[in-house]
C-alpha cells in the first residue's frame, strides 16, 4: 500500500512515539488513605526524633543552651530585674543529679594523647595559672578531677605571720562585721544566721538570743569573710588560724550556683545550698568554717573527716551532725578540697575593732592576712 521508501521516511517521527513504553491499564484506587497514612508516619517519625532519649543530649541540650545564653545576653544589656518566678524555677532544676553525672565525668581517666589539649583549653577558658602547679605537665594528671584538685609548689603561697589569713583563692564577695541575725551576702541582700549554722546544740551557753548565744564573750561580735572560688582557682581550702573544732553539721541542701551574679539575685542563697560546717573555738571565741557546695561541685572532702560524704542520693532536708571531739587545726594546714570551684565563708567572733583589709570584689590568695589590724598586732 505505501512504498517501503515512505515507510522508512516516516520512521524517525514514528520511533520515539513507540519508545515510551506502553503501561498496562490498572484499576482506579483512592488515594487520600495512603497519602494520610505517609503524613501521619512522618509526623509519627519527626516527633520521635525530637523526644526520644538521644533528641535530650543532640538536640533540646544545644538548642537550649544557646537560647539560655543569647537570654542571659538580652537582659544584662538591658538591665533586666529577674522575678521570682523565674528564680523559683531555676531552684526547679535537678542540679543535684547533674552534679552527680558531671561528678563521674570528671573521675573518667582520659587517654594520655587528648590531656593535654582538654586542660590547656580549660586552662585558657578559666585563667588557670599552670606555673603554680606543682605539676607541670598535663599529661600527669589522669582526669579532671585530679587537675581540678592539683597541688601548688612548695613556697608559692606564703602564710602571713598574722593571727588570721584567707583560707583559700578565690573574690572575696563581702566582709565585715555581722551585729545581727540577719547577715549581709552581698550588698543589699542577707541571709539568716540560724537557718545557715542551724540550731545551737554544741555551746554550753544558753540565750534566748540565737546571737548572743554564739558568743563567748559578751564584748565581742562577729564578722564574717565570704570569698567564691572560680572554676580556675586553686581548689583546695586551708586553715585560716589556730583553732580546735568539736562538732560538724552537713546540710544536704540544693546545689545552685554560687557565683557573684546569682548570689545578688537570690536572697538567702547559703542557706539552701548543701554545705558542710564546722564549729569550734579560736583566740577570741567562737569560730566556724564553712565549705558550701554548688552546681557541678561533685563533692566536698575534708581530710580530717573522712566520714563526710556530700551530694548523695536522699532527701534534700536532710541534715547529719558529728561530735568530732577536739580537733585541732593549724594556721595554713590543709584543711579539704572541691571537685569544683564554690564558696568558703568564716563566721568567728573577734573585738569590735578588728576589720578586714579588703572589701568586696578584692582578689585574695592562700595566706594573705585579713586585717591591717593584725599586721600591727605581728610587728
Amino acid at each position: 500500500m505505501f512504498p517501503p521508501t515512505r515507510i522508512r521516511s516516516c520512521l524517525p517521527v514514528i520511533n520515539p512515539l513507540f519508545k515510551q513504553r506502553l503501561r498496562p491499564h490498572r484499576p482506579f484506587r483512592q488515594t487520600s488513605t495512603v497519602l494520610n497514612q505517609t503524613k501521619a508516619s512522618t509526623t509519627q517519625l519527626q516527633k520521635t526524633k525530637w523526644m526520644n532519649f538521644r533528641a535530650i543530649f543532640t538536640r533540646w541540650v544545644p538548642l537550649g543552651s544557646v537560647m539560655y545564653v543569647g537570654w542571659c545576653y538580652i537582659r544584662q544589656s538591658i538591665n533586666y530585674e529577674v522575678s521570682k518566678i523565674e528564680i523559683r524555677f531555676y531552684e526547679m532544676f535537678p542540679f543535684r543529679v547533674t552534679s552527680r553525672l558531671w561528678g563521674k565525668v570528671a573521675e573518667c581517666e582520659l587517654p594520655t594523647s587528648v590531656r593535654g589539649f582538654v586542660y590547656g583549653t580549660y586552662s585558657r577558658l578559666f585563667n588557670v595559672n599552670l606555673s603554680e602547679a606543682a605539676v607541670s605537665d598535663l599529661t600527669y594528671y589522669k582526669s579532671l578531677s585530679a587537675f581540678f584538685t592539683r597541688p601548688l609548689k612548695d613556697g608559692v603561697r606564703i602564710i602571713a605571720n598574722t593571727p588570721c589569713v584567707s583560707p583559700c583563692d578565690g573574690v572575696v564577695l563581702n566582709c565585715g562585721p555581722a551585729s545581727t541575725d540577719r547577715i549581709e551576702q552581698v550588698k543589699g541582700v542577707t541571709y539568716s544566721l540560724e537557718e545557715f549554722l542551724g540550731e545551737n546544740t554544741w555551746s554550753k551557753q544558753k540565750d534566748n538570743d540565737y546571737y548572743k548565744s554564739l558568743l563567748k564573750d559578751k564584748e565581742n561580735i562577729l564578722h564574717q569573710i565570704i570569698i567564691y572560688l572560680a572554676p580556675g582557682d586553686y581548689h583546695r581550702f586551708h586553715s585560716p588560724c589556730e583553732w580546735t573544732s568539736t562538732f560538724r553539721r552537713h546540710f544536704a541542701g540544693k546545689l545552685l550556683s554560687v557565683n557573684p551574679w546569682m548570689a545578688k539575685l537570690i536572697p538567702g542563697l547559703f542557706t539552701m545550698n548543701e554545705r558542710a560546717v564546722y564549729v569550734g573555738e579560736w583566740k577570741h571565741g567562737f569560730f566556724s568554717m564553712t565549705a558550701v557546695g554548688a552546681t557541678n561541685v561533685g563533692s566536698i572532702e575534708v581530710y580530717k573527716d573522712p566520714e563526710l560524704r556530700t551530694n548523695t542520693k536522699g532527701k534534700r532536708g536532710r541534715v547529719d551532725e558529728a561530735e568530732l571531739g577536739k580537733v585541732k587545726f593549724d594556721k595554713g594546714e590543709l584543711f579539704g578540697q572541691f571537685n569544683m570551684g564554690s564558696t568558703i565563708i568564716l563566721l568567728f567572733e573577734a573585738p569590735k575593732d578588728f576589720k578586714f583589709e579588703m572589701r568586696s570584689g578584692d582578689r585574695v590568695l592562700v595566706g594573705q592576712a585579713l586585717t591591717a589590724a593584725a599586721k600591727q598586732q605581728a610587728r
